[in-house]
């Protein structure tokens, strides 16, 4: 039979099995052009060849009989009538993309049997926002119905079970495949894998219609739940899922901390960051440097389907978004700063820059973890000038260091040297010590001996002034006494007799000499004038060798005793006679003798 119109392939039936028997295949209404099941490999059949025409990669097989069926057997790549297979392709996961290239039309991009209405059932029943509700669906969008048609081996099935011409939803997993060449294409893509520290956000081409969920007050397009058509409220975490790359675009959105930075090194991580260069900033005077700038984000994996609504990729996010914030906010911040002023308050500068992005990458539920100033390039005259500062800084820091240094070996010296004189130094303070002690000694000797002194002194002065003051008396009481005697002698015997009685006392005394020292007789010769001469010197002799004694004994005693005696006559000898020597005239006898020849009248008290 003829093909219906608009048909492209002939209708199967179980009774053809293999086309071995043409009679059968006629019989049951078999119709003309390309057959829908494929002959597997090692298949032996009596095919008519006039019947049937069969291909394979390497020959023709039964006779063409018309034009037509030649010129479109010509058409066909030897290499897709191999067997398909889907295997991995070095490091990278594979999925087979579908096309079908016969059936209804869907009316979709592409075709999912059955359509979305399991995963209306499931909202019907269990409304999102319920717990797992979410991940549930998900999971039936990935669940592949290739099962009712053998992954489309049998094709007839697959149009059987409602199945549309075009893309279709669910790809092919790894294995090997007898495809109809002339009904269905495969596209090797690659499949989806999550890993740790990511999470993709799903943009989806197909599904429900489009219901936001993220509010009136976020506007920057749709939030929706998962199944329907727009970024899906939930992203898919850790893992390798089956989703076919041409309906369902996966943006890969980094949780882990991502560090960007503004410098000709790219980080390894990834290549966000590739097109990112050291900012380009003039100070207030004019001078022109470059900054390399290290900032570091974290995007929440629950925020990441709304940061990828506002900015679409994390490539956009960093070039379009923290790029010019960023730029910009060091040129104007470093347009009011000295070259040297900024080098100082490089802290300050890092710190207010981190605040500022912090606050701007919120709006985008981009969180802020650090901005850091890497490295400044500043121009060659200024560097020259800040270079020999710093020498000049550091050299006096040096030259201190050495000073202290010396110091600290003078001290050490002085120290070395004292302890080298240790014991001389503590013999030293020992004599000290000990000659401290002797003088203290001998003052207090000293001082006991002028107490000593003082007191014999002051005892001494007051006996001498007590028997002065006896004295005096005593000689004023014998003044009176004598006077007294004199008085009663004159008035007894006459004042003649008292005058010579007291004349006679004094020559009995010794005061007044009636013999001369030296007699010269009349007779003449050498002999007496020699005796005479060495009498003179004997008597020399004996007068100084008795003075002291006899003449301190004569003066004091004669005098205290008689203080109203005349003075002694002069030593002029008195002749006396010839021939005639006082015997009695020594003067040691003579002065200390007290009794008289002649007795006074009257005998002064004693």
């Amino acid at each position: 039979q003829a093909l219906p119109t608009g048909a492209k392939s002939a209708e199967y039936r179980h009774e053809f099995g293999s086309f071995a028997d043409i009679r059968t295949f006629l019989q049951h209404g078999g119709q003309r052009g390309v057959q829908r099941p494929v002959l597997p490999p090692g298949t032996t059949a009596p095919i008519h060849p006039v019947g049937f025409a069969v291909l394979t990669p390497d020959a023709t097989f039964g006779k063409v009989v018309s034009d037509a069926t030649s010129a479109a057997i010509r058409q066909v790549d030897p290499a897709s009538l191999k067997v398909v297979h889907i295997t991995p392709q070095g490091d990278r996961d594979i999925v087979g993309v579908v096309t079908t290239l016969e059936g209804p039309p869907s009316g979709d991009i592409a075709s999912r049997i059955g359509g979305f209405s399991d995963v209306t059932a499931m909202e019907t029943s269990d409304p999102i926002g319920a717990d797992g509700t979410a991940v549930q669906v998900i999971q039936a969008v990935l669940r592949s119905k290739n099962h009712l048609h053998d992954n489309y081996q049998d094709y007839q099935a697959f149009l059987s079970n409602g199945g549309c011409i075009g893309l279709q939803h669910d790809p092919l997993l790894y294995g090997s495949y007898l495809l109809n060449p002339f009904l269905v294409r495969v596209e090797l893509r690659e499949m989806l894998v999550v890993r740790q520290g990511e999470v993709a956000v799903i943009k989806s081409y197909v599904g429900l219609p489009t219901e936001d969920t993220s509010g009136e007050e976020f506007k920057f397009g749709s939030i929706v739940k998962p199944g329907h058509q727009g970024i899906w409220s939930e992203p898919l975490r850790t893992g390798k899922y089956t989703l076919n790359p041409r309906i369902y675009e996966a943006e890969i959105v980094p949780t882990s901390i991502l560090t960007l930075n503004w410098s000709h090194i790219t980080s390894e991580a990834h290549s966000l960051d590739a097109r990112l260069a050291p900012i380009d900033a003039k100070s207030k005077e004019a001078f022109n440097f470059s900054i390399d700038l290290q900032v570091q984000i974290h995007v929440p994996d629950t925020r990441a389907p709304k940061v990828i609504s506002m900015v679409g990729t994390m490539q956009n996010l960093v070039n379009e978004v923290l790029q010019s914030a960023v730029g910009n906010y060091f040129r104007n911040k470093l347009q009011t700063l000295g070259a040297t002023e900024f080098i100082e308050k490089r802290d300050e500068v890092q710190h207010a820059a981190e605040s500022y992005i912090q606050q701007y990458l919120s709006r985008y539920e981009v969180e802020t973890r650090g901005v850091y100033i890497q490295d400044v390039v500043f121009p060659q005259d200024l560097v020259d000038v800040l270079t020999s500062r710093e020498i000049a800084a550091q050299e006096k820091a040096t030259f201190a260091q050495q000073r202290a240094a010396q110091e600290a070996r003078v001290s050490l010296e002085q120290q070395r040297g004292v302890a080298d004189m240790q014991a001389e130094l503590a013999q030293a303070n020992v004599s000290i010590d000990i000659e401290t002690s002797r003088a203290q000694a001998a003052r207090a000797r000293a001082e006991g001996e002028a107490a000593v002194i003082t007191t014999t002194g002051a005892a001494e002065a007051h006996r001498t002034r007590d028997l002065g003051e006896a004295s005096a008396a005593a000689e004023e009481a014998l003044g009176l006494a004598r006077a007294k005697g004199f008085d009663a002698q004159r008035r007894a015997i006459g004042s003649e007799q008292t005058a010579m009685v007291a004349a006679l006392r004094e020559i009995g005394t010794g005061h007044v000499k009636i013999v001369p020292d030296i007699l010269v007789g009349s007779e003449g010769g050498v002999l007496g004038g020699l005796g005479a001469m060495l009498m003179r010197n004997l008597a020399a002799d004996a007068s100084v060798g008795n003075g002291n004694g006899d003449g301190s004994g004569s003066g004091s005693g004669n005098g205290s005793e008689d203080p109203g005696a005349p003075l002694e006559a002069a030593s002029t000898p008195v002749a006396v006679g010839a021939g005639s020597v006082d015997d009695t005239g020594d003067a040691g006898d003579a002065a200390g003798d007290d009794d008289l020849d002649v007795p006074p009248i009257v005998q002064p008290p004693h």
